[in-house]
């Protein structure tokens, strides 16, 4: 009888530039393609195939739940996985081109093939998977001719409602359906607010230190920068009114500042209301990251506060969900409702419909909170085995700081070690390890690395926490 490694192994090439878990994906596509993996057919357990091929279970298990996301094959829960009847007609993919640079080993990849520590990943959940793909069959077995044709520019009324009711309840958002606009995420929400809100030379608010990514969109919007440093409760709303009382805009991350993660303290919220209410400014919120709070409930919004109407609430599924679905929301003061719509229309007439009508089920139907529920658990397991691994590997040069709340951790650098170099030197050695000090704008910079640790196994983490150990020893 033929093992499974005699079905794998002639396209499997531990040598070559292809992370395993993409050869064994492609083969087993492959197969199912030409059928022999027929429909229905078993296909082998992950650990049995794994022994037979000589890998890690990992890189296996990857390679199934990619083959689930895209409807190649179907999981029964105590029964395995089978090859689905109904598969997808999609043309075999191109070779993947030869890398310009040798390509990382195995072992500097992680399971999803992404370099250990990049950001903003999230993890692969098969039950989220497969409530998706069930969730868009349905919708495309009888598809609602509304689904595939023009739609409103704010989103449709049932994800509006749906999002409402969310944001009521988990994040204490005073908000009504119409307040709400689906955006192609979160980056668009504040595009839109810049194009309305925004002249060239009008002064804007931002933490120091900040996002880069709205530096420069501020930057594209010709407005006048105005950094205003953060401490402990963070941001200094005395030192902004004293920098530029005039200012238009204020942008903050309140319930958990970017980069270094502290949140607003109350009395500090209701000053920077105080001041928006007095200068008829205005304050946007961006809660990039609320959802994944590990010690308690998730912080009320700074929104909810708010009873001026003089907050934008800005939030993305992007970061929950995928990265690839880009879908965010804005909650709008009324005030601002039709002069956004009117820029929106300008540029991207309305959202991704079929998209929105999966989001709003998923919503609906509660498997938004049970996600959240097991992501939680999984990312603070992550997190804590990352900070464990992070004070064994070069305690005298790293001191991590675990979030309590977020997907990144902060690790200060010791021994007088410069973050700008110690990233370079990390990503010779295939390690994103962000450096923090060029996002600050005027404040003195501290010298830290930022490391993402969701959608990272905890193996894969301790492996590049001592990587990243060795090169700060060679840094030193």
């Amino acid at each position: 009888m033929q093992s499974h490694a005699d079905l794998l192994l002639p396209g499997i090439d531990r040598a070559g530039p292809v992370p395993l878990l993409r050869q064994i994906y492609l083969a087993l596509r492959g197969a199912i393609l030409s059928g022999v993996l027929p429909p229905g057919a078993r296909l082998p357990p992950s650990r049995a195939l794994a022994v037979d091929l000589g890998v890690a279970r990992n890189s296996v298990v990857a390679a199934y739940e990619q083959l689930l996301a895209e409807g190649f094959v179907r999981g029964r829960v105590g029964a395995g996985t089978f090859v689905a009847a109904d598969l997808p007609d999609v043309p075999e993919p191109a070779p993947a081109p030869s890398p310009p640079r040798e390509a990382p080993s195995e072992e500097a990849l992680d399971l999803y093939g992404t370099a250990p520590f990049t950001t903003g990943r999230v993890a692969l959940d098969q039950r989220t998977l497969e409530v998706w793909r069930r969730l868009t069959l349905r919708h495309l077995r009888r598809p609602d001719p509304r689904l595939l044709g023009y739609s409103d520019p704010r989103g449709s009324a049932a994800l509006r409602q749906a999002i409402a009711a969310y944001l009521r309840a988990a994040r204490a958002v005073r908000c009504e359906p119409e307040q709400v606009v689906v955006t192609a995420g979160a980056q668009q929400a504040l595009d839109l607010v810049l194009r309305v809100l925004i002249a060239p030379g009008d002064a804007v608010w931002l933490e120091d230190p900040c996002y880069p990514a709205v530096q420069a969109a501020l930057a594209a919007a010709r407005a006048r920068i105005v950094p205003v440093p953060v401490d402990a409760q963070g941001l200094d709303v005395a030192a902004g009114i004293a920098a530029a009382p005039e200012a238009r805009l204020a942008y903050v991350t309140p319930s958990s500042h970017y980069p270094l993660g502290m949140q607003l303290s109350m009395p500090r919220r209701l000053e920077l209301l105080a001041w928006a209410r007095r200068s008829g400014a205005y304050v946007l919120e961006d809660d990039y990251d609320s959802e994944f709070r590990y010690a308690g409930r998730p912080l009320a919004s700074l929104q909810g506060v708010d009873e001026a109407g003089r907050v934008i609430y800005v939030g993305t599924f992007s970061k929950v969900l995928f990265p690839g679905l880009r879908l965010g929301y804005a909650v709008l003061p009324p005030a601002l409702l039709d002069p956004v719509l009117a820029a929106r229309r300008l540029s991207d007439w309305h959202p991704a419909v079929l998209q929105e009508a999966v989001v709003t089920d998923f919503l609906a139907e509660g498997h938004f909170t049970q996600h959240l529920r097991r992501m939680r658990l999984r990312y603070r397991t992550a997190r804590d085995a990352l900070a464990e691994a992070l004070s064994e590997a070069a305690p005298d040069l790293l001191i991590p700081e675990p979030p309590d709340q977020g997907m990144k951790l902060l690790a200060r650098l010791g021994g007088g070690l410069s973050d700008v170099a110690v990233s370079r030197a990390a990503a010779e050695a295939g390690i994103v390890a962000r450096a923090v000090s060029p996002m600050y704008l005027a404040a003195p910079p501290v010298q830290a690395l930022m490391l993402g640790f969701t959608g990272h196994e905890p193996q894969s983490l301790r492996r590049a926490a001592r990587r990243l150990g060795a090169v700060l020893r060679a840094c030193r």
